[in-house]
């Protein structure tokens, strides 16, 4: 509110508020543009007075900042820094699912070598632990094999892109083996499983808490702050429920489970001390380690 009322000491009232916090938010204004003001509390109100010869300019900018605060806001999120290369992520997921499917169907590891890889919950509580690795390489049939390599890659790769192909795809072998490990602490015995569609799904809560994590910092409004989680969750339930297949063939619990520890990992990996740590970590050590993995999963499996 103006106060037009000059005083003896040349000073006038240009805004007047309840609140000594609005008269400070508005002398800051007013002093980048070079205008000297001060506050005086005049019961009930606090008022911005400044010299009179500088009130028209002085009401002029607090109008003009008035509008300003009252306008609608539009949310622009920073564009976040992209890898170049998560495509060489996806080539080698594909060459390693196809290779092992050959190579296991066509029996060169023996006539056991896929029983041995297999998921299989009495097992793995003897110490076969390596079963929650190789069951991840291991498929059905071609349709199995399919509908993981090609959501496999569309979800490897959009992870790869937020934290590169290597850090990515480390993130996900580990978080989609450790979700079978525990499945199988969970599961009766005799439960047996192969396919990588936990690793799928561990993808997708990696990206997904990456996601949430590095954009609710910018997002003001609520629903921009939880939509990567919102979306994460409606594709889980899409595409990991298994609706429309027989009973028995989707296993919900393990993609529940991989997204679980995808959205772990993936707040993890966000906090600053881990960022600087991958920093200095390259893209090919952490492939490599992704690899070593398997290898030695499936060393131990041959040798059972």
């Amino acid at each position: 509110m103006a106060d037009d009322l000059a005083r003896p000491d040349e000073h006038i009232g240009v805004y007047r508020s309840a609140r000594q916090s609005d008269c400070a938010e508005r002398s800051l204004v007013l002093d980048a543009l070079g205008i000297r003001s001060e506050t005086r509390f005049e019961p009930p109100f606090h008022a911005l007075r400044v010299d009179t010869l500088d009130a028209p300019r002085a009401r002029e900018q607090l109008a003009l900042y008035e509008v300003e605060r009252q306008a609608p806001r539009r949310v622009s999120l920073p564009r976040l820094p992209t890898h170049a290369h998560a495509w060489v992520g996806c080539l080698l997921y594909a060459a390693v699912l196809i290779g092992i499917g050959l190579v296991v169907a066509n029996g060169l590891w023996g006539p056991l070598a896929f029983d041995n890889g297999a998921m299989d919950a009495t097992r793995v509580a003897t110490g076969q632990w390596w079963r929650a690795w190789t069951a991840l390489t291991l498929h059905v049939d071609g349709q199995h094999l399919a509908a993981n390599l090609l959501v496999g890659c569309l979800f490897g790769y959009l992870a790869g892109r937020q934290q590169g192909p290597g850090h990515a795809w480390l993130l996900i072998v580990s978080g989609a083996a450790l979700s079978n490990l525990l499945e199988a602490g969970l599961s009766p015995a005799g439960y047996r499983s192969v396919g990588a569609s936990t690793a799928v799904f561990t993808a997708l809560g990696l990206m997904s808490a990456f996601t949430w994590a590095t954009r609710s910092r910018w997002a003001h409004r609520r629903a921009l702050q939880w939509a990567p989680l919102i979306c994460g969750g409606v594709l889980l339930a899409w595409f990991g429920s298994g609706d429309g297949a027989a009973p028995g063939e989707t296993d919900v619990l393990a993609h529940a489970l991989g997204f679980a520890s995808g959205v772990l990992l993936g707040l993890a990996v966000t906090r600053p001390l881990a960022q600087r740590r991958l920093r200095d970590v390259p893209q090919w050590a952490t492939g490599a380690l992704a690899l070593l993995q398997l290898a030695l999963a499936w060393a131990c499996a041959l040798r059972a």
